[in-house]
């Protein structure tokens, strides 16, 4: 910081100020590792965008999960030929992003509570909890997500929103949405690579989020959407409760925000 302590002799209040903006702006434009699997087929590649936002490249096909928080956060990846959604919450569901993002093309799997939200959009494939569609060689079951603690029930209603499992290549991708640790988790069985929600109060604990993965183990699992009421979950701590409980888990961290 030299350079600027010249420019501003003995301003440190201002130099401090302008240390905090660059590394918040540094922070804010680092591009996020991408994510690669090898599959049978062609290799999955992901990449996280903002909290609960991804991107996979899954052959020929990209497809946005979540899109949200405006469309100059995905300006550098290929336009959606499919977008998941999870919930109708706006960092789920955000009408502005899809229509910077979509195209007449895009197709969108979503429940039936996104769909009425988002009337204009006619290519909507609506899939209730259980549910299965194919896209080519890509397949996609709605899986459940709500809450289960008495005070949060009306946070995330049983049926209303989808978690996804994307089978391509003999992988599985879990991603939970909003839910906390329900019993379709819990049973989830060869689950290769999990994006698991924990904040408070929307979603799960830490404690809960670590306790659920060592009944439905799967191999890698990112904590995700951990951002809460009071700041961002401490995702540290769950990777040690995960590799106390369930050695068998790797835990990668990423920071998403």
């Amino acid at each position: 910081m030299q350079s600027i302590q010249n420019f501003f002799p003995g301003k440190r209040i201002i130099t401090s100020l302008i240390l905090a903006f660059t590394l918040a702006y540094c922070a804010t434009v680092e591009p996020k590792p991408k994510i690669e699997i090898p599959s049978s087929k062609t290799s999955i590649q992901i990449q996280p965008i903002f909290h609960g936002s991804l991107v996979l490249t899954i052959g020929d096909k990209t497809i946005y999960v979540d899109p949200s928080w405006g469309g100059e956060k995905y300006k550098d990846q290929k336009k959606p030929d499919l977008i998941l959604i999870t919930d109708i919450h706006p960092d789920h569901m955000d009408l502005k992003t899809l229509g910077e993002i979509a195209t007449k093309e895009t197709q969108i799997i979503a429940p039936e509570a996104v769909a009425k939200e988002a009337k204009e959009y006619t290519n909507i494939t609506r899939l209730k909890n259980g549910q299965s569609t194919s896209v080519g060689d890509i397949n996609f079951s709605a899986i459940p997500m709500y809450n289960i603690t008495k005070e949060h029930l009306d946070k995330h209603t049983k049926g209303r929103g989808n978690g996804y499992l994307i089978k391509f290549g003999g992988k599985t991708i879990y991603i939970s949405g909003d839910t906390e640790d329900i019993k379709e988790m819990r049973s989830l069985k060869n689950i290769d690579i999990a994006f698991l929600c924990m904040n408070q109060p929307y979603t799960m604990t830490v404690e809960k989020a670590a306790d659920a993965v060592k009944d439905f183990k799967p191999k890698v699992v990112y904590p995700y959407h951990y951002r809460g009421k009071d700041g961002l979950s401490d995702t540290e701590k769950f990777k040690a409760l995960v590799k106390e409980s369930s050695p068998s888990t790797e835990v990668e961290l990423i920071n998403w925000y």
